[in-house]
């Protein structure tokens, strides 16, 4: 009697578990494009590294599908001093969006920020 109950919770733990895991390989992505976007003298030479990093990265990553994943680095429209690299996921094609409708299920669409300040030059 208590078996069908704690299956339940434990597929439960394990679909919201791999959600999770996506949501934190996004912003790994996302931190790490940043990151890696410090080297660039440009605006263009930046957003090219940070789009470089997360192309040359994501397939680490074995929850995201790299054809899913864009990317859109540049300068934050309110600071003219702070570079924003903004990465989306499109997981709509993970399981967890395939069970029945009455399972609350979190968006689809994966969007993580990182922001740098830029300085020292």
């Amino acid at each position: 009697m208590l078996l069908p109950s704690f299956l339940l919770i434990v597929f439960g733990i394990v679909m919201f578990g791999s959600y999770l895991a996506v949501v934190h390989g996004v912003q790994q992505l996302a931190a790490e494009a940043a990151r890696s976007s410090v080297a660039g003298l440009s605006e263009s030479e930046r957003s090219s590294l940070a789009n470089a990093y997360v192309t040359g990265n994501v397939n680490s990553y074995p929850l995201i599908t790299a054809s899913r994943v864009t990317v859109n680095a540049a300068t934050s429209p309110t600071d003219t001093n702070v570079f924003l690299v903004t990465v989306n996921y499109d997981a709509s094609n993970m399981f967890i969006y395939s069970l029945p409708s009455f399972i609350p299920a979190p968006p689809p669409n994966i969007v993580r920020r990182a922001a740098i300040p830029r300085g020292g030059y």
